[in-house]
């Protein structure tokens, strides 16, 4: 599509992706819908196996542990493995992973070992950290570079869909008809039976997808805003300032998204009276402002620079966290909610500018991103040592971390 300037000159306008890469896309878009459901399952895990394997919450948190500990392990893996064989096989490999691990949940349930799951938890981890290592410069190279923030962010509402599925699937089956003081199991291994199966049909249907040839980052093209194509290919990937500053905001974006998720319940129960249950309720509210930031966010993308929309939204929730600590009742509450609003774009958004002009060196850059998820495994041990005191003034800390992201989107997201 092309447009003239007041000078007479034909400037051409980037569309959202081509013809020749959609079937590509919708499929490497369900990808991010299914770890969304695979990562906030492990939540409503966390509480069966409390239950139903007599746990205590420090034992149950490995669940989470076990998953979020595998992007550590996965993550420069998955980018040398993608580096070698190429986006396709790197998406298979992890869809195998991620069925695995899911299949490894039959004998764990029929031994009724929770290190047994532990294992199967963290192959599926490492089935999911190598799908987000490989899914976003994957998304980010069908099409034109100047819309891949655009299309990151469309493929991410489509994880924050899964991430409302998860707890919903996850309570339905593994709650809604347990008994009392039941220790049986079988619920979990249909459940994962289910995910398993649905999870190797995708890798079935989409080896059988051709994916189209996409830029060859070492060549010169005729518009390198264009193409992710690196205009210094004699700096080594640590000498591009960009990326380290991606790898340092990823770092604190995920640490506050697990510190504000871990203790939105609490927050419902402790300053607004709610009960668990309510609460819970309240949560899905929650995710689905995320999901609809997400939708929000891509479409003011065609009007506002992606970096600048971050650290607006950046901006605004260092507002929410000081309206949230000051227990204000239903405005800090909504202030709560509207956290996961803003907090919608940032992930994709710090991923899509760290991968800009980097070319060769893409895939590696994306393994390093993906590892700012164990932020998300640190920083809510932080936060629950205040909570411990006062839950409100819990939400002061991750002013630290919007305040990091903030300045990436202001000035440090620059390709220089």
């Amino acid at each position: 599509m092309q447009t003239t300037s007041s000078s007479g000159k034909e400037i051409t306008r980037a569309r959202f992706t081509e013809d020749r890469y959609l079937i590509t896309l919708i499929f490497v878009t369900s990808l991010f819908m299914f770890w969304g459901i695979a990562i906030t399952m492990g939540d409503v895990l966390n509480k069966h196996f409390q239950t139903v394997l007599s746990l205590t919450k420090t034992q149950s948190a490995f669940v989470q542990f076990a998953i979020f500990g595998a992007y550590g392990v996965m993550g420069i893996p998955a980018g040398l493995f993608m580096k070698r064989f190429g986006y396709k096989k790197g998406v298979l490999f992890g869809l195998s992973l991620f069925a695995g691990g899911s299949f490894l949940f039959v004998p764990a349930a029929a031994a009724a070992s929770f290190p047994f799951f532990g294992v199967a938890l963290f192959i599926l981890g490492c089935g999911i950290s190598t799908l987000e290592t490989v899914a976003h410069p994957f998304v980010a190279s069908l099409g034109d570079q100047r819309t891949s923030d655009m299309r990151i962010n469309f493929a991410q509402a489509f994880n924050a869909l899964g991430t409302i599925i998860g707890p919903w699937m996850g309570s339905y089956f593994l709650f809604g008809n347990h008994v009392e003081g039941s220790t049986d199991l079988t619920s979990v291994k249909m459940l994962y039976i289910a995910i398993g199966t649905v999870i190797a049909t995708i890798a079935v249907l989409f080896s059988f997808v051709k994916v189209p040839e996409l830029i060859d980052p070492h060549v010169a093209v005729a518009n390198p805003d264009a193409a992710n194509v690196d205009t210094h290919p004699e700096k080594g990937l640590f000498e591009h300032s960009h990326f380290k500053w991606a790898v340092v905001a990823q770092f604190f974006n995920v640490a506050a998204q697990a510190g504000t998720w871990a203790f939105f319940i609490n927050y419902g129960h402790e300053k607004m009276g709610f009960t668990d249950a309510v609460a819970s309720k309240w949560m899905i509210l929650f995710f689905v402002l995320m999901l609809t930031g997400r939708f929000v966010g891509t479409f003011l993308m065609r009007f506002i620079a992606p970096p600048r929309l971050l650290a607006i939204f950046a901006a605004c929730n260092i507002v929410m966290c000081l309206l949230i600590s000051q227990s204000l009742g239903w405005p800090s509450f909504i202030a709560l909610l509207m956290l996961n609003f803003f907090f919608s774009i940032m992930f994709p958004t710090i991923f899509s500018l760290g991968l800009k002009n980097l070319g060769a060196h893409t895939q590696q850059a994306s393994s390093f991103i993906s590892m700012g998820v164990v932020g998300g495994a640190l920083f809510p041990f932080v936060m629950g040592a205040v909570a411990e005191h006062d839950v409100a003034s819990a939400y002061y800390l991750p002013i630290i971390c919007y305040l990091v992201i903030f300045l990436f989107g202001y000035k440090f997201y620059k390709v220089r």
